[in-house]
């Protein structure tokens, strides 16, 4: 497969333009990303890489982070963390209170704001440095050091999370958070504020598009199970309230952020990452969808 010669008929065929979406502005620092801002990293199983556009720079991984922490907690808590959160699609809103009322403070699902915040939780208390430890992780996912948390993303976030601050404290109010709720956010915006760009976070995808194995020295991160488990997550409720037309659309496993980035696995195949930071209604990059899509209609492949 000439997956350069994809990318680039890709490339030519898209661009962004102001009248595609809007950047994130409830968390300002977010709002002065550049919204033309595009790029594209594709890497394979067997080492070969293909890109264009914006794709060496780092930018803030937002809800991305979620799979990591969630990969995290599986491997320590195992399915005692499943008696906390579901996994379920939600059908609402990432950051919705009603949908988390009516499952008294069970979240649906570890990829919306409080199902995260929940595994956020439960690694406070299993880990003396969760902030550390999940930095460490990353790192070595992508076999990379030059990964860091974004102090201003962080600060703006922290002053600015009303909604977040909403969900931790009704959970705790129903017994589904352990720990000081001020920790579990300041662990929670820290993750969100991680720095990448879309050659480190499609490599780091690279563990669940090779069986759990790491990319570059095959070591065994993961068991297969588990990336079993973490990729059907990211298929039913990787996007939110679109997880249903991203999977009709694209095909593929895969987590967004509003940061305006996409990751998506190919088992066996492939990881790729899209940034693109304007979204659409639902919260997901709007030209990352329709890159993604795109890319599987010129292969002819996705898992279906």
């Amino acid at each position: 497969m000439d997956y350069q010669a994809i990318l680039n008929v890709i490339q030519k065929e898209f661009s962004p333009d102001d009248e595609m979406g809007k950047v994130a502005s409830y968390i300002p620092e977010l709002a002065k990303v550049d919204p033309l801002k595009f790029g594209v990293y594709l890497y394979c199983q067997n080492g070969d890489s293909f890109q264009f556009g914006d794709s060496q720079e780092k930018f803030s991984i937002q809800s991305i982070s979620k799979v990591f922490t969630l990969t995290i907690a599986k491997e320590l808590l195992g399915r005692d963390l499943w008696k906390r959160v579901d996994v379920e699609p939600s059908g609402t809103p990432f950051n919705s209170l009603t949908e988390l009322e009516r499952e008294s403070g069970i979240p649906r699902n570890p990829f919306i704001n409080a199902g995260s915040i929940v595994v956020a939780d439960a690694l406070l208390s299993v880990l003396d440095n969760p902030k550390r430890d999940l930095l460490k992780f990353v790192r070595k996912l992508c076999g990379d050091d030059d990964i860091f948390y974004d102090e201003s993303i962080y600060k703006s976030e922290r002053s600015h999370g009303y909604r977040n601050k909403a969900l931790v404290n009704y959970m705790k109010s129903l017994g589904n958070i352990e720990n000081d709720t001020d920790k579990v956010l300041e662990f929670y915006f820290y993750q969100c504020s991680l720095a990448m760009n879309c050659e480190q976070l499609s490599k780091a995808f690279m563990l669940f598009a090779n069986e759990g194995l790491h990319f570059q020295t095959g070591e065994k991160v993961i068991d297969k199970q588990s990336v079993k488990r973490v990729n059907s997550i990211m298929q039913t409720c990787g996007f939110y309230d679109e997880a249903g037309e991203f999977s009709f659309r694209v095909g593929l496993p895969g987590k967004s952020g509003v940061g305006g980035g996409i990751v998506a696995v190919h088992p066996e195949k492939y990881a790729v990452a899209v940034w693109s930071p304007m979204l659409n209604e639902k919260g997901n990059s709007a030209l990352g969808m329709k890159v993604l899509e795109r890319l599987t209609t010129l292969t002819g492949f996705s898992i279906f």
